[in-house]
């Protein structure tokens, strides 16, 4: 059976663990230099020898990025990272730059993949990069199903991933100068302070002091950035078009996020690898419940629609991140993280592994701090609970009440 890969975000060790008991068959994550999410917590050498053991013994992947754009200050430092990432057994990189390319290839043995930051549109692209030895390419966010498909048809034996889930650039794969231009903070070097999101206004040279505003009319788009990508609704169709590897977005978004994404899409390339393929639309509601900046299918479905534009930079949740058990203490008791207001008068959503969200209620909360007992519960308590439900680690905790004091991402 062709084997068809799910690769989720992990930008931690913890949030690691989360992606894989919710079904990811590989991780990508950060070292602490010479990625594209330097603002993420990402991996110390001893998180990533302990990332990499902890993924093998589940029979998992690990793959890191050294998808920067790197300047010669960079290169002298890279070897002896490249040679470590090798003894440690990490089974991937993703390069973006050329010369990372060649000099991976100097130091080690690591499997190659290429980054969506090289921008490979088109099977020229693909071929050249297998000549140069890698293995599998992320194409990029800009090309539609049937290009995907041409490009796997010219280039059969090499690996194709998509991004089918998260935030999406505003320029081609994220090659975007803008952070560096207003808040010298440069998106190729991981630092991006997501400057295509603030609103903007267009002035005339010769008429100061009006400002027109950025937006979307009949004729096309006007605005720099983009709703969120949701490739849920078509994942058929992508895998039909011969992609190896489905990659969600968001080393940097919670553990909720890569919770109920890893789960969903888990579920739907576990009903198309069954021969019965049947799409679910619960599978999109569950993905509405998480914050979003409202959903778009991309480029996949030829050009982008009138519905790709995100307006005055909304953004959308019907659930928010309550919670991660993180201990059981005995068969009633938990101990919880708290990462959101809530009030235990109301229910809250247990999201698992595996089958339907159940709604029930946290009968007691004891803060473990002060011994206290808590009615409303406040972000970033430690939490002894009782609810009369089984509960597991890394169980998360969600709740619809109205946001008050929002500290989750």
């Amino acid at each position: 059976m062709r084997k068809i890969e799910l690769l989720s975000p992990a930008g931690s060790l913890s949030k690691m663990n989360v992606s894989f008991r919710y079904g990811a068959d590989a991780v990508y994550i950060g070292g602490k230099a010479f990625n594209l999410r330097a603002r993420s917590s990402n991996f110390s050498q001893e998180d990533l020898r302990e990332a990499s053991s902890f993924a093998h013994k589940l029979g998992k992947k690990v793959y890191v990025a050294l998808n920067i754009l790197a300047h010669d200050r960079e290169i002298k430092a890279l070897p002896r990272f490249v040679k470590f990432l090798e003894e440690i057994g990490i089974d991937a990189v993703i390069v973006a730059d050329l010369g990372i390319l060649d000099l991976v290839q100097e130091h080690s043995q690591l499997r190659i993949h290429i980054s969506t930051q090289a921008s490979a549109t088109n099977w020229r692209s693909v071929k050249m990069y297998e000549r140069l030895g890698a293995k599998r390419v992320v194409l990029a966010r800009e090309v539609s199903i049937p290009e995907i498909r041409k490009i796997k048809d010219a280039v059969p034996d090499m690996e194709l991933e998509v991004f089918v889930h998260g935030a999406m650039c505003m320029t081609y794969s994220g090659r975007c100068n803008l952070s560096q231009y207003f808040s010298e903070r440069d998106g190729n070097r991981g630092v991006c302070s997501n400057t295509c999101r603030w609103k903007y206004h267009i002035v005339e040279e010769k008429r100061p002091g009006e400002f027109f505003p950025v937006y979307e009319d009949e004729t096309g788009t006007y605005i720099y950035n983009s709703k969120d990508l949701c490739s849920i609704e078509f994942l058929d169709k992508l895998l039909d078009a011969g992609v190896d590897g489905l990659k969600i977005e968001g080393r940097m978004k919670s553990h909720y996020y890569c919770a109920n994404a890893t789960k969903i899409y888990r579920q739907a390339l576990d009903s198309y690898l069954s021969g019965t393929y049947t799409y679910d639309p619960q599978w999109r509601r569950e993905l509405e419940k998480m914050s979003h900046r409202g959903y778009t299918s991309g480029f996949y479905l030829g050009k982008l629609d009138k519905e790709s534009e995100q307006q005055k930079g909304e953004t959308f949740a019907s659930h928010h991140f309550a919670g991660l058990v993180r201990e059981k203490l005995s068969e009633t008791e938990y101990l919880m993280e708290s990462r959101e207001r809530f009030d235990l008068a109301k229910d809250i959503e247990i999201l698992r592994p595996f089958g339907q969200n159940e709604r029930h209620r946290i009968s007691r909360a004891i803060n473990q701090k002060t011994g206290e007992e808590v009615q409303l519960v406040q972000p970033n308590m430690m939490l002894k609970i009782q609810v009369e439900v089984p509960l597991a680690p890394f169980d998360i905790l969600t709740t619809d009440q109205k946001l008050i004091d929002s500290q989750a991402p």
